[in-house]
């Protein structure tokens, strides 16, 4: 997935691209490539909160996202990512700490991300073509900052040492479990 932006917030035309299913072979990458997906989520978000009239289209994708594809990325993580590093990371990796404090952060984004999107179906079921609300745009902005802080750990952090430590055993198994949950297993 290469960042080709047409306009703010969109690659390709399309705000945050399909998952391409041959990446769930290879789950460690599969993850990066959700992640990825992720920050085009908050360049989507972004975008549209500095839109002059209503983004209806992006919110719609936004609220899609949020509803379906996070709580699904959440899960890969907590239900089998994490338990799997638990098992497999000695204690120098000192990665408990960072796990635990993801955890904590997936907690708190599922709020926040249930919110954001009932705020944001509000602001489509809403007649007119006003701008956003200030205090809605500063929850989209707060939103994104935290998302973005989140994936910057996992990315540079997680997924590293569990291309160290996780044996092709708890690969495939990642794998089945990912395909699994997305009704391909």
């Amino acid at each position: 997935m290469t960042p080709k932006a047409s306009s703010p917030g969109m690659t390709q035309g399309v705000p945050i691209e399909p998952m391409p299913m041959e990446l769930i072979a290879s789950p460690l990458d599969w993850l990066f490539a959700e992640h990825y997906r992720q920050r085009q989520l908050c360049r989507t978000i972004d975008a549209a909160a500095v839109m002059p009239e209503r983004p209806s289209r992006l919110l719609a994708v936004i609220i899609d996202y949020l509803r379906h594809d996070l709580p699904l990325h959440v899960l890969d993580e907590e239900e089998d990512l994490f338990p799997l590093l638990r098992r497999r990371c000695p204690p120098e990796d000192d990665i408990h700490g960072v796990l635990g404090m993801l955890s904590s952060d997936h907690h708190a984004e599922a709020a926040s991300a249930a919110r954001l999107a009932d705020r944001l179906e509000e602001v489509l079921r809403a007649s007119g073509d006003r701008p956003m609300t200030p205090d809605l745009v500063r929850s989209m902005g707060n939103f994104t900052q935290r998302e973005r802080r989140h994936i910057a750990l996992e990315n540079a952090v997680v997924l590293p040492i569990a291309r160290l430590r996780l044996t092709p055993r708890d690969l495939s198994g990642l794998s089945r479990r990912l395909a699994a949950r997305r009704g391909r297993g």
